[in-house]
């Protein structure tokens, strides 16, 4: 099996910074496997925010992250990380660390999930 466990999250205020890290484990869990962040705010679908290849060297943002979010990855240690600047009240949100064999950016698309860490920007 894969675990997925995340950690960094808390209440920040607006324009602050939190940096989301995922610790990866199992014996299926392959660091070639593409990694992922996704969030889901109070009544709305999982959404995902960022993805990375397993080198490293292709990544995606959605469009409402772009410039503020980084996501990186340390295969030496299996842990991905999401690091979040600018942060605003609309990024309140639990976030998941997410991964698989393909890359993707549909929830529904990828098998392995941590439990989730939530993150609330307000002042």
């Amino acid at each position: 099996q894969v675990q997925l466990v995340e950690s960094g999250g808390g209440l920040v205020q607006p324009g602050g910074s939190l940096r989301l890290s995922c610790a990866a484990s199992g014996r299926m869990f392959s660091t070639y496997y593409h990694m992922g962040w996704f969030r889901q705010a109070p009544g709305k679908e999982r959404e995902c925010v960022a993805t990375i290849n397993w080198s490293g060297d292709s990544t995606y943002y959605a469009d409402s992250v772009k410039g503020r979010f980084t996501i990186s990855r340390d295969n030496a240690k299996n842990t991905v990380y999401l690091q979040m600047d600018s942060l605003k009240p609309e990024d309140t949100a639990v976030y998941y660390c997410a991964g698989g064999r393909y890359g993707t950016t549909r929830p529904s698309e990828v098998p392995y999930w941590g439990q989730g860490t939530q993150v609330t920007v307000s002042s």
